[in-house]
């Protein structure tokens, strides 16, 4: 487990303390928890003391509350999702790009599927999936991608699903 500490002993000037969770890579939780003041966006107010390797979400907070030294209310998660982005040295709050709109009467882009996943038509569902998940990845707007263009690989890979789970009418 580790546990850092701005301060040993909390200070109790707020009304309430409160902690989020995130969950990390190992599938444990990382809390956060505020006592001198609620966590704020801009600027980013970073938290009293942090710490993770709990194994449940009662677990993570009876740490918080142990180093905050009473009890907490939780507030909305993407707290500690923010404090997570920091501590790796990315923005708390990632701005995202949105959609690009298309002129209101065009017509619907006519792309082949098979194409955006960098596959030919005779691809099997398990060739299809691999291809998405590579795709996705390199086209998610949080690792440095476009949201339309990760957009376009979802698109294509519910496209491809939709016409391999048809069933011939008959």
């Amino acid at each position: 487990m580790v546990s850092r500490s701005k301060e040993k002993t909390p200070v109790t000037g707020l009304s309430r303390g409160v902690f989020a969770l995130a969950k990390t890579k190992r599938k444990r939780f990382l809390w956060c928890a505020w006592w001198t003041g609620e966590p704020t966006a801009s600027p980013f107010r970073p938290p009293d003391a942090w710490g993770g390797g709990a194994f449940t979400r009662e677990e993570a907070q009876a740490l918080a509350e142990r180093a905050a030294a009473r009890p907490l209310s939780p507030v909305d998660d993407h707290w500690a999702g923010a404090w997570k982005r920091s501590l790796a040295g990315l923005a708390p709050f990632p701005k995202h790009t949105g959609r690009v709109p298309r002129a209101s009467g065009s017509p619907p882009l006519s792309i082949n599927p098979f194409e955006v996943l960098g596959l030919t038509g005779e691809a099997t569902l398990d060739e299809v999936k691999l291809a998405f998940r590579k795709k996705a990845l390199e086209h998610h707007p949080d690792q440095g991608g476009t949201t339309e263009a990760f957009l376009e690989v979802r698109r294509a890979w519910e496209s491809i699903v939709k016409r391999r789970s048809r069933r011939p009418r008959g």
